[in-house]
């Protein structure tokens, strides 16, 4: 039976359609993509984390601004100020008691009463410094010997201020502490004496206040002597020297 689409030619033979191409076999590839549409929501959420991004850059960008323009107000502050920080002196030690006694039936004992003047000096012409009371120990080899106080008081610009303290102590002493004091007692030059005073203080500048920050003083170098009977030693304080641990910050301004 003959195909009904095709027609005879000349020679018999059906004729085939010129038009027609081969056909071709559609293979399955199992390596090929497929197709998913993106929804809205894929949209919408790289859309938001470009605006956190966006939002994240412009923060940094102020915080940073801010940051540098404290830094230039600092630098103004220093320039145009030009903070010190206060200075202690120490111009007199008294050694009216140094008693130290060693008993075979009891621990050994210190009792000791010294005098002490000192000098404040600010040496700033636009700051202010207001103090709280000093405590005030006395060491000896590292070992505390006596103690006292110094009363508050403000320091005014470009100012000097005498400062007194009597200093007293009374104790028992263990192994570690005797020899210490023993082996500074026998030194020719004088035993060794650092003072140490601890308070807060704060500072006004203009219309400027800083808060309440932590000092401390700490003088070294002074040799003392025990005295003989009830005249006070005076102790040696031409190599003394003290140094202050001070740190105030005003804004971003610090010395």
């Amino acid at each position: 039976m003959s195909d009904p689409t095709s027609k005879p030619n000349g020679n018999g033979a059906p004729a085939t359609n010129g038009n027609a191409g081969p056909v071709k076999s559609q293979l399955y590839n199992p390596n090929r993509q497929v197709y998913r549409p993106q929804s809205r929501y894929h949209g919408r959420r790289r859309s938001h984390r470009n605006l956190c991004c966006c939002c994240c850059f412009w923060t940094i960008l102020v915080v940073l601004g801010v940051a540098l323009l404290a830094a230039i107000v600092s630098a103004a502050l220093y320039v145009l100020y030009r903070p010190h920080r206060p200075e202690f002196s120490v111009t007199n030690l008294r050694i009216a008691r140094m008693n130290l006694t060693t008993p075979s039936d009891s621990p050994s004992h210190l009792t000791t009463l010294f005098n002490l003047t000192l000098i404040a000096k600010n040496p700033n012409n636009h700051l202010v410094f207001f103090y709280d009371a000093f405590s005030v120990t006395v060491f000896s080899n590292s070992v505390p010997v006596g103690n006292g106080s110094v009363a508050a008081f403000s320091s005014d610009k470009n100012n000097q201020t005498s400062l007194r303290a009597v200093l007293s102590g009374s104790q028992d002493l263990d192994t570690d502490s005797l020899s210490s004091v023993r082996s500074g007692l026998k030194m020719k030059k004088g035993f060794p004496v650092q003072i140490q005073m601890d308070t807060k203080v704060k500072m006004k500048m203009d219309s400027l206040k800083s808060k309440k920050v932590g000092i401390r003083v700490t003088c070294d170098g002074i040799r003392g002597t025990v005295p003989a009977g009830k005249t006070p030693a005076v102790a040696s304080v031409v190599d003394s020297e003290c140094k202050v641990d001070l740190r105030i910050k005003i804004w971003k301004f610090s010395f």
